[in-house]
């Protein structure tokens, strides 16, 4: 179960990278939402993907490294996923301190298939703790080795 959960949570962020807007929403369910990191929300597939396409469409974004953090099992049918998560702007190589984020993801089992209900993506600005952002940064350029 965990397992399938951070394969989602994976392609979610693969999809992301590769600014593939369909490949995104499809891992929603129909009624699947998102509260973005500037706080903008959507909700179902198609509204992701309309969303997702006018960005992609309009800039590069950056790109996701991230580390998962907990993969809890809240019922059967029910599983939450806390990472961290850092960007890497399309013109650089390294995680750009300031868009560190701390990623939730909310997986259900639909039929045979697992699929997420509801995706956050909080800025981790860790205010007045600047050792805060710096080890979250060391944690998260260590992952991208």
């Amino acid at each position: 179960m965990s397992a399938e959960v951070e394969a989602i949570y994976h392609q979610l962020l693969e999809a992301w990278n590769e600014r593939n807007a369909a490949a995104f929403a499809s891992l929603f369910t129909d009624d699947g939402s998102i509260v973005g990191f500037d706080g903008s929300t959507m909700a179902g597939p198609e509204t992701i993907e309309a969303h997702l396409a006018a960005i992609f469409r309009d800039h590069t974004p950056a790109t996701y490294v991230s580390v998962l953090e907990e993969v809890r099992t809240l019922t059967p049918e029910v599983t939450f996923l806390r990472a961290i998560a850092g960007m890497i702007p399309p013109s650089g190589d390294d995680i750009e301190p300031n868009l560190n984020a701390i990623h939730g993801l909310l997986a259900v089992q639909d039929g045979e298939r697992w699929r997420v209900a509801h995706f956050v993506n909080t800025p981790a600005r860790f205010d007045g703790r600047p050792d805060a952002v710096e080890e979250m940064t060391r944690r998260l350029r260590a992952a991208q080795v």
